[in-house]
């Protein structure tokens, strides 16, 4: 009876701590992305955003997202994928109205996604 109880209370120690450390990581990659982000959107808003630019923060979003695949669902992932791509094709053509449409919803995205990883009693039931 003990070894069970014992087991039980390790078992849901373990779930506490790796969830508790899925919330913080995945909130610092999208942090660290938010910050490119809006970044991004100051030089789309001044109209001196270039390709490079948007480029470059599309590969770093390529980079965190080898590592949030493990924590995160690949339709979250992809969303980001496609409004980046999507971003990153507005800005090549000059359209920063769009560009500007896309990065909100990517900030948007960047905010509101690593709560629905938070432990909580709403994410759990």
């Amino acid at each position: 009876m003990v070894k069970s109880l014992v087991s039980i209370l390790v078992t849901v120690l373990l779930l506490a701590g790796i969830s508790l450390f899925e919330a913080f990581y995945v909130k610092d990659h999208f942090d660290e992305f938010r910050t490119e982000l809006q970044s991004l959107y100051a030089k789309v808003d001044e109209g001196t955003a270039n390709g490079e630019d948007a480029k470059i923060v599309q590969d770093s979003w390529e980079r965190r997202k080898e590592q949030l695949h493990v924590w995160i669902p690949h339709n979250d992932i992809s969303r980001i994928d496609d409004y980046m791509s999507e971003t990153v094709g507005h800005i090549k053509q000059g359209d920063y109205s769009l560009a500007q449409a896309k990065l909100e919803i990517l900030l948007h995205l960047t905010d509101c996604l690593p709560d629905t990883y938070r432990p909580g009693l709403e994410n759990i039931m």
